[in-house]
């Protein structure tokens, strides 16, 4: 089911959070990964079309951005027992064959999820060297089937304004993609996103 990112304040200083490295096998922390410059954290996942959509780009466009001395940390916040192509197994795989330049943690718990607001995968979130949220939303306005180019204009022009010194250019649009597999379904079974 794909569902939209919903809107969180800007200027909130993020939530702290250590999680599972599935490459490494330690565990990190936002403290610990954070970077002087700015950091983008994302939910992502394996199996999500939407993900997969923007996969190659987003690991091109981390490399790029890492140079400059941004940091880029990757979520996975979906229940495996539901999704079996998102077991930490499979997110090392993931990560090993695309060649991930940024971790890829496990939300075992789905705690981290919650306390971001985070609704589907891909989401973005873009902060200051203070974790202050700057941007929110998606990576650019291309999803599966719509034909428009991989980009990640929007995020880009978010970053570039930062590393500039500038304010974040506006609007900021919601992220779109697969809703959040949570562990706690509602009667019926089916898994819906649920605000924190």
């Amino acid at each position: 089911m794909a569902v939209y990112s919903q809107e969180i304040p800007l200027g909130i200083k993020v939530p702290d959070f250590e999680l599972l490295d599935v490459v490494s096998g330690r565990r990190r922390s936002l403290q610990e990964l954070k970077s002087e410059r700015a950091t983008v954290i994302m939910f992502i996942c394996n199996h999500c079309p939407y993900v997969k959509h923007i996969l190659p780009t987003l690991v091109e466009f981390a490399r790029e951005y890492s140079a400059k001395g941004v940091s880029f940390i990757a979520i996975n916040p979906n229940d495996p027992e539901a999704y079996p192509e998102d077991s930490p197994d499979n997110m090392r795989r993931v990560a090993l064959e695309l060649g991930f330049p940024f971790p890829y943690l496990f939300d075992e718990t789905q705690e981290v999820a919650r306390a971001y607001g985070a609704m589907c995968t891909p989401e973005f979130y873009l902060t200051d060297s203070e974790l202050r949220l700057l941007y929110h939303g998606r990576f650019d306005d291309s999803t599966p089937g719509n034909g428009l180019p991989v980009t990640g204009k929007e995020l880009r022009a978010a970053l570039e304004a930062v590393l500039a010194g500038r304010p974040v250019p506006y609007p900021q649009y919601p992220a779109l993609g697969c809703s959040i597999k949570w562990r706690t379904q509602p009667e019926g079974g089916a898994a819906t996103a649920r605000q924190s």
